[in-house]
């Protein structure tokens, strides 16, 4: 299965999903990582504040670093080629370079199953 490696920006905790102002991006981003690991791809996530030793370490950070400055990170990349720079990438978008399915994600209607939710729906709150 692939690898998928992010170097991310210096942030407080591993995720970024901390402190009192929480970038939306970052927890979808998470959320998205997870379902990666979920489908059996390896994922490396690794911030410059929390593993420096392991981020210097990687020849793909340093080169990218060199030849687009701070403003690459985040640099995702599949199996050590680089796929995306600056940006949180969107799960449509991961599941594309890591050549899944992207599944169904679950519609959740206001009260839960309330607008006709049938049995076998993708609204899978009521299971």
């Amino acid at each position: 299965m692939a690898t998928l490696q992010v170097y991310d920006k210096p942030m407080c905790c591993s995720s970024g999903v901390c402190g009192p102002e929480v970038d939306p991006a970052l927890v979808t981003f998470s959320v998205d990582l997870q379902w990666l690991a979920e489908r059996g791809v390896r994922v490396q996530r690794i911030n410059p504040a929390q593993e420096p030793a392991l981020f210097a370490a990687s020849e793909l950070a340093c080169r990218e670093l060199r030849e687009h400055g701070n403003e690459c990170l985040p640099v995702i990349a599949v199996n050590d080629e680089v796929v995306s720079r600056g940006a949180y990438p969107s799960r449509r978008q991961l599941a594309n370079w890591i050549g899944i399915e992207l599944d169904e994600l679950p519609v959740i209607a206001s009260g839960c199953c309330s607008g006709g939710a049938s049995a076998g729906s993708a609204n899978r709150c009521c299971e």
